[in-house]
């Protein structure tokens, strides 16, 4: 069985990469979004609903620059009030 975190992953960079954001239904996630990356292009897409309508997520796809960018706009997203949850 391989362990996951010991593997290292090997991206080239830089390149295009997909976060899942999960917020509250009534979020607006463009101006979330809008308020950690700034004018850098990027995709926001909706994904799914919950069940119960709380929670939608949505696809966030940007360009990034090398493995420190790509990691500090995860920490970014993860500690902004509006999102839940990044994966």
């Amino acid at each position: 069985m391989i362990d996951l975190n010991k593997e290292k992953l090997e991206l080239n960079y830089p390149c295009n990469w997909e976060y899942k954001l999960v917020v509250l239904e009534h979020i607006n996630i463009k101006a979330t979004v809008k308020e950690v990356i700034f004018e850098r292009e990027h995709k926001v897409k909706e994904s799914k609903v919950s069940t119960k309508g709380k929670f939608k997520s949505y696809t966030l796809e940007l360009l990034v620059h090398n493995e420190d960018d790509r990691k500090e706009l995860f920490e970014i997203l993860r500690k902004h009030t509006n999102i839940k949850m990044v994966l």
